[in-house]
């Protein structure tokens, strides 16, 4: 059962409501920026006053559904939270927050978030739509992937390719975007969260029987099978990326060493006790980590924009286009 907790008075009573709403993690909307400027780099003219307007609404959109994500994630896992040494002092399991209420918030988030998107275009609305239900079917029984091994990963990492999706359909008059660059992000995804996994693993391997009520997941998952499927990720991811820099820019091919950097930097992290990788909102006091990041973001938005014969030549495509 929750604990109980002192009835808080005044704009205590709701601070507990903004916290479910997790605003500190909007900064993961990061992942609608390559979608962006991916989309940008496939155009000759831009309506930029046009696509300012969709970046602010369109940013504004897609914070909400992502909190009406973590709304219900925080009512649906309380009862699991109580089993972490951490979560269990989060506001759901602390009982300030009435769960009723919390339901209201969850939808409203929704139709708000929604509405906006709808102000965009079409495309944009439905990416948002799909990034909510994804939300659903992880947190929500009796689908609830959350707690199916494998599946908890694949799912919860298809919100990369759909965040990129948002960030695509905020650029004006924009194509389908090429189904190699959308399987690599999930992929990539799916290497963060897997690590995600192996560090929460590891830091709960002499609590077993709280570690299963905690994620039950773990009564399946072991460090080598993590591991193991941890490595799919990574190699997939690659692989998808090399096809889409092959076919459509194969000046990213240059970006390579520094992307291989940050995953293995990433996967360094994960070894450590209280492993700041399952904390995702706090990875930016890494320097080492964050300089990877800063240094491969801009070297790939140079790449998408800047044309080098010379790899043209170097890597030819005629065996595509047989």
């Amino acid at each position: 059962m929750m604990t109980a907790a002192p009835r808080p008075t005044g704009v205590h009573r709701v601070l507990p409501y903004i916290r479910i709403m997790r605003v500190d993690h909007w900064f993961k909307n990061v992942f609608v920026l390559p979608g962006i400027v991916v989309a940008l780099s496939s155009q000759e003219s831009i309506e930029w006053s046009s696509l300012l307007r969709n970046f602010i609404i369109g940013m504004a959109a897609v914070c909400l559904i992502a909190s009406s994500n973590y709304v219900i994630n925080e009512v649906l896992d309380a009862p699991f939270d109580l089993h972490h040494p951490i979560k269990k002092n989060r506001p759901v399991p602390s009982g300030l927050v009435n769960v009723k209420i919390a339901y209201v918030e969850w939808i409203a988030l929704m139709v708000i978030g929604l509405g906006l998107g709808a102000l965009v275009s079409v495309p944009l609305t439905l990416s948002l739509a799909g990034l909510w239900i994804a939300g659903c079917a992880y947190n929500i029984p009796p689908v609830r992937t959350k707690d199916v091994p494998y599946l908890d990963v694949l799912t919860e990492s298809i919100n990369n390719p759909l965040r990129m999706l948002v960030g695509w359909y905020m650029v004006p008059q924009s194509p389908v975007p090429p189904v190699s660059l959308l399987i690599s992000y999930w992929m990539i995804g799916c290497f963060f969260m897997g690590l995600k996994r192996f560090a929460e693993y590891r830091d709960m391997a002499d609590q077993r029987e709280e570690q299963v009520r905690y994620r039950k997941s773990f009564a399946v998952y072991t460090e080598q099978r993590l591991l193991v499927s941890i490595m799919f990720y990574a190699a997939s991811a690659m692989l998808f990326f090399g096809a889409f820099v092959q076919r459509y820019r194969i000046e990213l091919i240059l970006s390579f060493p520094l992307v291989a950097l940050i995953m293995a930097i990433y996967f360094k992290l994960a070894f450590q006790s209280s492993s700041p990788v399952e904390h995702p909102e706090k990875l930016y006091k890494e320097r080492g980590l964050m300089t990877a990041v800063i240094s491969c973001s801009a070297l790939m938005v140079v790449l998408l924009f800047v044309n080098i014969p010379a790899l043209v030549d170097m890597f030819p495509m005629s065996a595509w286009n047989r």
